[in-house]
């Protein structure tokens, strides 16, 4: 099984979207293990959601339309009704 993932950083306000087969391992990898790279610079992370695929390709698919304008839309819209952030 793989994922499509976006995490996100209350403190800095940001998120980040990215794909992994081991979402555990990742969420830790992102918060803790890694000692470069963007995500360290806004860490905490939260797993605002997460999309379960059968294939590698099919979240490697939905991750890049999670990065178009439109999908970050999206996410925003997603965060706002998860309560994650307030858009007023």
């Amino acid at each position: 099984m793989f994922y499509t993932y976006v995490l996100y950083s209350k403190k800095f306000n940001k998120i980040y979207i990215g794909y992994t087969s081991d979402l555990e391992d990742r969420f830790l990898s992102h918060n803790e293990k890694a000692t470069k790279g963007y995500t360290v610079r806004f860490r905490p992370w939260v797993v605002a959601f997460y999309e379960e695929f059968p294939t590698k390709v099919k979240a490697m698919k939905r991750e890049k339309e999670l990065k178009s304008s439109r999908g970050r839309n999206y996410i925003w819209n997603k965060l706002d009704e998860l309560g994650l952030i307030s858009v007023s």
